[in-house]
């Protein structure tokens, strides 16, 4: 007899019934896996015909990772090569090169007779500076252009430097003075305040350690400036060395007017000039150009009129006004107003007769 559920006849042959006959379909756990479904949007299942859920790859779900492996890789490509690129380049940036030592020159001018005295401004009217200008404004500045290897701002750079340089080295008061070397020592290169050190703390007149040779000095205790108005001509020059090096040549001439420093309510003592001939001689590398400073290499200087056995060392003495040096009319005489370097047999030259103020 049949049962309630069943046809009359029996279940027919060839019919599926029972667990049995579905045991070969049922799916295993790895084919779920792999058959991801996934949800179609409000939006999507509003279209006509849309299905519920669609089926997902699984080269979506890997996507991610291997988008962010192909990244690494192409950075770390990138690295070896810059890497590579930066050890084969044979074009390495150059190396800052050491400062060389100062090679200075220091020559008195003795006059051929006694020393012209008056007011500053009779002086400078009646002297080859009455046309100089005063001050900075005396050391102009060329006009600059680009070299191979250095551009015009470079140039124009190295051309201040050594402007800032005379400037802080001839006529800063406190310099002049005696009472303070600090604005050319902080213009000077690193490896040559030793050596600069070495020429204010203990000068020697041996061509490397002359006060004289850096800067322009006199002794307080003797003389002082009798017009502040210092009077200044001369040239700056520059040229490329190597493609690392530019050189800037400086040929100044100062004038001073300068007096006894004496003390009292007296009048005034009479003031006479005292020329400075500066020829100097800078180098300078990037490093420098940016560091704002300058290497001096060497330094070439006329001073008078002065005294041949006065010790110039650590100062320069001026022969005053009425004073005479001892003769030395044998030796050719040297106009420091002149720009062409001078024959100077010896370490004293005689001062040109006009070079001195004529009435």
């Amino acid at each position: 007899m049949a049962g309630r559920g069943d046809p009359p006849e029996g279940t027919p042959e060839g019919l599926p019934g029972g667990e049995d006959e579905y045991r070969s379909v049922v799916f295993d756990e790895a084919f779920v896996r792999a058959a991801r479904l996934q949800e179609f949007s409000a939006r999507e299942r509003m279209g006509e015909h849309a299905q519920a859920v669609r089926t997902r790859s699984s080269w979506e779900g890997r996507s991610g990772s291997r988008q962010a492996l192909l990244l690494v890789l192409l950075i770390l490509l990138a690295f070896g090569t810059a890497v590579y690129l930066g050890v084969r380049n044979p074009y390495q940036p150059p190396v800052d090169q050491p400062a060389e030592p100062l090679r200075s020159t220091v020559v008195p001018l003795t006059p051929q007779g006694p020393v012209p005295g008056g007011t500053p401004e009779q002086l400078f009217a009646h002297s080859p500076a009455a046309e100089f200008r005063v001050g900075a404004a005396g050391i102009n500045l060329p006009l600059a252009g680009r070299t191979t290897h250095f551009s015009e701002s470079q140039v124009v750079t190295a051309l201040g430097i050594a402007k800032d340089y005379l400037v802080a080295s001839s006529l800063d008061p406190g310099v002049l003075a005696g009472l303070t070397v600090r604005p050319p020592r902080l213009l000077i290169d690193p490896d040559q305040q030793e050596q600069f050190d070495h020429s204010v703390e203990s000068p020697k007149d041996d061509g490397r350690h002359a006060v004289a040779g850096w800067l322009v000095r006199f002794d307080p205790h003797r003389v002082v400036l009798a017009d502040p108005s210092v009077r200044v001509q001369g040239t700056l020059r520059f040229a490329e060395i190597n493609p690392d090096l530019l050189e800037v040549t400086a040929d100044h001439t100062f004038t001073y007017a300068v007096r006894p420093a004496t003390a009292g309510n007296g009048p005034a003592p009479r003031a006479s000039l005292f020329t400075v001939h500066r020829e100097l001689r800078f180098r300078f590398d990037r490093e420098d150009l940016q560091a704002h400073r300058a290497e001096l290499l060497t330094s070439a200087v006329q001073a008078g009129p002065q005294s041949c056995d006065a010790d110039t060392t650590g100062s320069l003495r001026p022969l005053l006004a009425g004073e005479r040096a001892a003769d030395r009319s044998r030796q050719a005489a040297t106009d420091p107003y002149a720009t062409a370097a001078p024959a100077v047999s010896s370490l004293c030259g005689v001062l040109a007769p006009s070079a001195q103020p004529s009435f």
